[in-house]
């Protein structure tokens, strides 16, 4: 099938790859524009821009649709199905009619739960038991299209955004490969007004830790922005970050280290195993404790 490919960033790539080695005719890339990044600030293409020049297809940056003949040269394209996933623009509805088969979309939620930006984050966050990748008609609506196609994964425990990140990423590459065979044998299901919820994308402001909360809350919010914004706290004017933690028994003052790197919370405790300091890696507890004062009694801002 002729395809439109339109994804930005690493989530996106393992699409890409997924549809090329079906053998779908990619017909051109749409993905954000290079970005001024890292120390020197140089533009940096997207992950998407990059994979895409590997391969050898034709890419294309428009910094929106609001040009007619950014719309034009899309349509121009005479796509079957344009398959998008984290682009990171609204598409016009000259787009969204375009193609054959009109646009698809990789959504990392079972929606209608988590429409919008931060759906991974929001499901770890909130304590989801399960979540996936659904297959959606893209219309006009923030996410509001019919369902073709859902696929389910439980969220572990010791899941954090990251790990949950890479495996919805892989999942939702077999999955459009799936839909796009079967395409004109699918049905669409409407999806239901009752259980929307709206992911709103991360604010930096979420990341500090209250230490006043019960320790459910705070070991998700640890995982939730775990690789990014990450959770973190005080210590002796410094900052750390925490990476990586479970719930464990434990009392004392809410912030209070109760163990070797075990923080009292409202209610229980949580045990941290992965954290960084300000100005180095993630790194494990073991290694992290041989730089840091840390005696019991210590105590967590």
């Amino acid at each position: 099938m002729r395809v439109v490919f339109m994804g930005s960033p690493a989530f996106s790539v393992p699409v890409l790859d997924a549809l090329v080695e079906a053998g779908h005719e990619i017909a051109c890339v749409y993905c954000q524009p290079p970005r001024p990044a890292g120390r020197g600030k140089k533009d940096r293409p997207t992950p998407v821009q990059a994979r895409a020049e590997e391969l050898g297809l034709p890419v294309r940056h428009p910094r929106n649709f609001k040009d007619p003949a950014d719309v034009a040269a899309f349509g121009a394209l005479d796509a079957e199905v344009a398959v998008v996933v984290a682009y990171g623009l609204i598409l016009p509805q000259a787009l969204l009619d375009a193609p054959a088969h009109g646009c698809l979309n990789i959504h990392a939620s079972l929606l209608p739960r988590w429409r919008g930006a931060a759906p991974i984050h929001r499901a770890v966050i909130e304590g989801d038991a399960a979540t996936g990748v659904c297959i959606m008609q893209m219309e006009a609506g923030l996410d509001t299209g019919p369902v073709l196609l859902r696929q389910v994964t439980e969220i572990a425990d010791d899941d954090t955004t990251a790990t949950l990140h890479d495996r919805l990423s892989e999942m939702g590459a077999k999955a459009i490969v799936t839909a796009i065979d079967a395409l004109p044998h699918l049905v669409p299901e409407v999806q239901s007004e009752a259980g929307v919820t709206y992911a709103k994308k991360i604010d930096k402001a979420e990341a500090r830790i209250d230490w006043s909360r019960p320790a459910a809350i705070i070991d998700r919010q640890i995982r939730g922005l775990t690789p990014f914004p990450g959770a973190w706290a005080e210590l002796n004017g410094e900052r750390i970050k925490f990476h990586m933690s479970r719930v464990v028994d434990g009392q004392g003052a809410a912030g209070e280290v109760i163990g070797a790197f075990t923080i009292a919370c409202g209610e229980g405790a949580v045990e941290i195993t992965s954290a960084q300091r300000e100005g180095k890696r993630a790194m494990p507890v073991a290694e992290i404790l041989k730089g840091l004062d840390m005696p019991k009694g210590t105590q967590f801002a």
